[in-house]
């Protein structure tokens, strides 16, 4: 599934445009990343939440010339599946 399909299935089971269906679904993603931005967790109850991790700094390899390279520590965005999602999914 695509954001064209989601749009699609949004405005379906909502009954509304696909318009506003695709406003809503970007307002809901700027959301989201708006708060990661800012260190918080976003708990979507049943579905999952969407947090900030760390990766560490680590050694690397340039695979073109075969070169050790230093990776940066780097903030990540993370998504832990909720219980309810998990039983649809099994």
């Amino acid at each position: 599934m695509n954001k064209s399909d989601l749009i699609d299935a949004i405005a379906r089971h909502a009954d509304i445009s696909k318009a506003a269906a695709g406003r809503a679904l970007d307002a809901t993603v700027e959301a989201i990343a708006g708060s990661l931005k800012r260190g918080d967790i976003v708990t979507l109850v049943g579905f999952g939440s969407f947090f900030v991790g760390q990766r560490t700094a680590r050694a690397g390899r340039n695979p073109r010339t075969g070169d050790a390279i230093r990776i940066d520590a780097a903030k990540v965005p993370r998504f832990r599946a909720g219980k309810a999602l998990k039983d649809a999914v099994n």
